[in-house]
Formats: C-alpha cells, structure tokens, sequence
C-alpha cells in the first residue's frame, strides 16, 4: 500500500485501553505537526511516527495509511466544534449585551484553534480542499454541511435575539457573519505573527458587532428606519427615498414598494420607484 493510496479512512482498531487512546492522540498531534511543516502530499507514516516519537509499526496498529490518520483528525475537529456551541449555547449568551455575546463566540473559536489538529483542518479545507476529495468525496460533502450547521446555529441565536426577525433574514445575516469570520480566521491562522493574528481576531469582534447591531443590538430601537417594517412584505430593510407632500418617502429594498410614515398610520404607495 502507497502513501497516497487512500484505500482506507477510518481506524483500523478503536483503542479500548487508556494508553492506547494517549498513543492515538499523540499520532493525531504529531501528524497536525508534520502537515503544517511540509505539507499533506509530502508527509509520510515514517515522517508522523517519528514526530509523535512511536515506532512505525505502532501507529500502523491504528491506521493503515496518512488518509486514515487525516480523517480521524477531521472527526476530533468536529467533535471539539459540536462542544463547543454546545458550551457556549443558551439563554445566558444570548441576553448578553451584542458586544459581550460576539466577545464570548470568537474567544471560544480562538480557543478552539489553539489546537493544532483543529488549526490544520480548517487550514487545508479552505487552501487543499483537494485533500478531503482524494480521500473521500464524502468528506469534502460532510465538510461542507458541517459549515451549514454553523449557518443554522448563527441564524437561530439571531432570531432568539430579535424574533421580530424573519427566518431568510436571519439565514442571510447568518451566512454573511460565518463567511466572513471564517475569511479572517483563515488570515489569521496563517500569519506568523502571534500579534497580529490577535489583532486580526479582534477585527472580528469589530466587524460582527458592526453588522450585526442594527438587527440584534441594543440600541436598534433608537432609529426609527431600523425597526420601521414595510406595510406590504414586513421587510426591515428601507432606505429613504425622498419626499412626498413635506412627509418622508421610504422604499423597500425588497419588494420595491414605496410608503410614507406619519404619527398616525403608514400611507401606502402604489407606484414603485420608476413610476415616480
């Protein structure tokens, strides 16, 4: 069997004693090592057992090649993600000020990938997404929906936060706050410079607090353009759009339709944009 053979990728036996499942870490470890340095393509067994300081045929009695090794590092990464949420989920996050609540998710993520393991899985989905596939395309598949679960979690804390909030809006601002964290963790992971990956986790803060803030911050309630809804599609997305008879014109970037908003009720506006 050749390094890149792939045939197999699962453990050949599950370690049942306590020092057999220290030796499988120790592998997982070194291997996380061992790709960092040179690579997924150029890494051996003989590379990864001499990192995790085992002999070659110890860590055959676990995995018959460095596919097998890669996947069971794709599973504890996905374990430690579902703790994760799973730690950080609930009604205590939740009502914690925006700013506190981002502050609490991204520490947790950059807690997360201090672990190498974790840190190179992520790494090489997003620069060697051709790894997962020559392993198994269903991992490249499980990958993907693994990040959808991220979407689906965002998406539900959102709409506990403000249940006046629709279930696409929550899925859109959802996916855009999952992209774009995931965009600069990557930057992050990959610079040299502890300070700066710092800096760039901080930016994140930053950044989801931002977007996030007139849908689910505190001071939404304060504008009236932030929780205005429109009269025909109940969508908080407006923009000004001009007057009308001294009252201001309001459009619906949604559905186009225009209204205009006084003290007693909302005048609805038949004609859209164009036909003004």
């Amino acid at each position: 069997m050749t390094e890149d053979s792939h045939s197999s990728s699962s453990l050949r036996r599950q370690p049942k004693q306590q020092r057999g499942k220290e030796r499988v870490e120790k592998i997982l470890d070194a291997a996380a090592a061992v790709f960092d340095e040179v690579g997924y393509w150029e890494a051996t067994t003989h590379l990864i057992a001499a990192k995790a300081g085992t002999a070659i045929g110890s860590l055959y009695q676990f995995f018959p090649d460095k596919a097998a090794i890669f996947n069971a590092m794709k599973l504890r990464h996905a374990d430690r993600v579902k703790a994760m949420w799973a730690e950080v989920i609930g009604p205590e996050t939740i009502q914690l000020p925006l700013r506190e609540m981002i502050h609490t998710l991204v520490t947790a993520v950059a807690q997360l990938f201090e672990e190498p393991v974790s840190r190179v899985v992520f790494v090489q989905f997003y620069i060697g997404r051709e790894i997962f596939q020559s392993i198994d395309e269903s991992m490249t598949q499980e990958a993907i929906l693994f990040e959808g679960f991220a979407n689906d979690f965002m998406a539900s804390l959102l709409q506990q936060r403000n249940s006046s909030l629709r279930e696409a809006q929550c899925s859109l601002l959802a996916e855009v706050c999952v992209h774009s964290s995931n965009a600069v963790i990557l930057s992050a992971l990959r610079n040299q410079d502890r300070q700066h990956r710092q800096q760039l986790i901080q930016q994140i803060e930053d950044l989801l607090v931002s977007y996030l803030e007139p849908y689910v911050g505190e001071g939404r309630s304060k504008n009236v353009m932030k929780v205005m809804k429109c009269p025909h599609c109940r969508s908080e997305q407006l923009s000004k759009n001009g007057y009308r008879r001294g009252k201001q014109c309001y459009r619906c970037k949604e559905c186009g339709k225009q209204f205009v908003e006084n003290s007693v009720r909302s005048v609805i506006l038949n004609r859209t944009q164009s036909e003004l």
